[in-house]
């Protein structure tokens, strides 16, 4: 992709369309110009220009001259770096007050989703630590990959630890029971004797009663988890684990 392309890309995100970004991108490279001579150094019809520019106009980014023809100027460039970046303020405030007012609003949907799926590392990882940052009364977390208990998500165990919250940290490998091997507050645990390491298996947090998540290796975004808070899944599912592998958090 040209330089250029790569400018009208960015300035259709800060909500310019692609003619109205060339038209002003050509304008600045000629100084000032008709829409003849907009249209020779561009891909835009001259028919065109005429509308486009008057849209520009609009939003305050090019002067016009009542000449004969009719010329153009576009407005300097920190000029109009503050008319976007304001425009750009403004539409996004206009969205999410919009968004504000309606998030609350019942839904007439009689069902809730309660099981939501997360790919990637780093969003597992954030993922994991809003879980356990949560947890009120008891925390697992189980790993066979030391780096998967990365620096968040030891110093979120280790504040839930000290404020109380039952931690345990569940792996048989030695890496990762390093990990929290200085904070005293939390405890280490072996996986029952029957599970065998599975070379796909990523984390897996329960907190509290009604918080789980489960994350396998893989695929094109390296992590993807399973995740449900709150739920009736997410508690049957831990009463389940905890019944099945004997790692009941007491």
């Amino acid at each position: 992709m040209s330089n250029e392309n790569a400018a009208v890309d960015a300035f259709e995100t800060l909500g310019l369309t692609s003619y109205e970004a060339k038209v002003f991108i050509a304008l600045h490279r000629l100084g000032a110009g008709t829409a003849r001579d907009v249209a020779d150094v561009t891909d835009v019809p001259r028919s065109q220009v005429y509308s486009v520019a008057e849209s520009l106009e609009e939003r305050g980014l090019l002067e016009v001259q009542q000449s004969n023809p009719i010329r153009y100027r576009p407005v300097g460039v920190d000029t109009a770096r503050e008319t976007l970046r304001t425009q750009f303020e403004r539409e996004q405030d206009r969205a999410f007050e919009y968004v504000e007012t309606v998030k609350n609003e019942p839904s007439c949907e009689e069902t809730q989703e309660d099981i939501w799926t997360v790919r990637g590392h780093d969003r597992v990882t954030d993922r994991a630590v809003d879980l356990i940052s949560a947890a009120e009364d008891r925390v697992l977390f189980g790993t066979r990959l030391p780096e998967l208990v990365t620096d968040s998500i030891e110093r979120t165990l280790v504040d839930r630890a000290t404020a109380g919250v039952t931690v345990v940290v569940v792996s048989r490998t030695p890496g990762v029971h390093e990990r929290v091997a200085d904070h005293d507050d939390i405890a280490v645990a072996q996986p029952p004797a029957h599970r065998t390491d599975d070379q796909r298996s990523g984390r897996i947090v329960l907190a509290d009663d009604d918080s789980i998540l489960l994350s396998v290796l893989g695929g094109e975004s390296g992590e993807t988890a399973i995740w449900s808070s709150g739920s009736v899944f997410a508690s049957v599912l831990i009463q389940l684990i905890e019944a099945s592998d004997e790692m009941a958090i007491e």
